[in-house]
């Protein structure tokens, strides 16, 4: 019981850490994160500089947590509308069954045998660089796995008893679904969409990397490591090391949070804690 309450409160921490920095830092720091000082470009990590600064003397530190805002709220949108639809397809399937369920699991099946980043290079491919085409992207690409998890939930509640006194006192099927059936996967549905920020968030990320993604006057985590492949061809490596490792820290800091909720959803899990 200890090591997994330790996971949770390590995982805990850092995720607070990273969003209060995240929230406060650059309000509370006075200094524009895209100012230009060519006479510091390059410095190496300091007490001045914590992340050091890039190629045109910008502190990296501060342009840093910009970029982790604008990944964690890319992620965040996406994530959520890749829930949305998942929850949608996986609830209809389940619900109607036959020839419908058939036809959405294999559009599932074909989704999902695409390649997230080449079905998302695709999707991005069609506007112009911004957030709204990322978003799109992770929504189009992600959504298969939240169905897949609501239609296998809805079909394990349509054989609970309420649900069949919800029926034989002439309850609609659409009615069983909206009030009883879909309240019920909410809870691993919401799971899920935590669980894909960080899978949004790398999405973005490589988008960015390969010019696809955010604008590059736009700071993400992805444009910051793409603005720093020559610096890093030049032996300089702050510039990519810092935004790489937030790029890290609030997906494990999200694992393992998400484990603890995944604990706590788990039947056999809530038996434990009744004993």
């Amino acid at each position: 019981m200890a090591e997994p309450r330790l996971r949770l409160r390590v995982a805990a921490t850092a995720a607070g850490v990273l969003l209060l920095a995240v929230l406060v830092v650059p309000l509370a720091v006075p200094v524009d994160p895209q100012a230009v000082d060519l006479s510091a470009r390059l410095l190496p990590p300091s007490w001045q500089h914590p992340f050091g600064t890039d190629d045109l003397g910008r502190d990296l530190l501060l342009r840093c947590l910009h970029g982790l805002r604008v990944s964690v709220l890319v992620g965040a949108v996406a994530a959520v509308a890749a829930t949305v639809v998942g929850t949608t397809v996986g609830a209809v399937a389940a619900a109607l069954g036959g020839r419908v369920d058939r036809l959405l699991m294999r559009t599932v099946d074909t989704v999902s045998a695409v390649p997230h980043l080449l079905l998302g290079i695709f999707v991005v491919a069609l506007f112009r660089p911004g957030l709204w085409p990322v978003v799109a992207s992770v929504a189009v690409t992600h959504w298969p796995s939240t169905a897949r998890i609501v239609r296998a939930e809805i079909l394990s509640l349509r054989t609970r008893p309420y649900v069949d006194a919800a029926l034989s006192g002439g309850a609609s099927r659409g009615r069983i679904l909206v009030r009883h059936l879909v309240p019920g996967v909410l809870p691993q549905a919401g799971l899920a969409a935590v669980l894909m920020v960080p899978h949004a968030m790398w999405h973005e990320s490589a988008l960015s990397f390969l010019g696809l993604g955010l604008p590059a006057r736009q700071a993400s985590l992805g444009t910051l490591v793409q603005h720093a492949r020559s610096s890093l061809l030049a032996g300089d490596w702050w510039p990519t090391l810092f935004p790489g490792l937030l790029l890290i820290l609030p997906t494990l800091a999200i694992a393992g949070l998400a484990g603890a909720w995944r604990d706590r959803l788990s039947p056999r899990r809530r038996s434990e804690l009744t004993l």
